[in-house]
């Protein structure tokens, strides 16, 4: 145990210089893949953030609804058939 807390300590203070490290040549300075950000960008990702996830819960219920209605017709018509698990014909 005290093998593995040097271990990765000492792996966390190695790491932490570059994470740490000034600007270097060929930073961007901070801007994301996006470019540069404002309130109003932030305000507007925040807002798709709380449309998007009840919009996604409605669709994946919608989905497992249709799914669910072709299962128990799937039953229903197994049921009507007979016994399923039985092999009724063949050699």
């Amino acid at each position: 145990m005290a093998r593995t807390a040097i271990l990765t300590l000492s792996i966390l203070l190695v790491t932490a210089a570059s994470a740490l490290a000034s600007e270097g040549p060929g930073h961007d300075g901070g801007e994301g893949w996006y470019g540069l950000t404002n309130d109003k960008i932030i305000t507007n990702a925040g807002f798709i953030v709380i449309g998007g996830i009840p919009l996604f819960i409605l669709f994946m219920s919608l989905a497992q609804h249709k799914l669910d209605t072709r299962k128990a017709k799937r039953k229903a018509a197994a049921k009507t058939r007979g016994d399923a698990d039985v092999w009724k014909g063949g050699w």
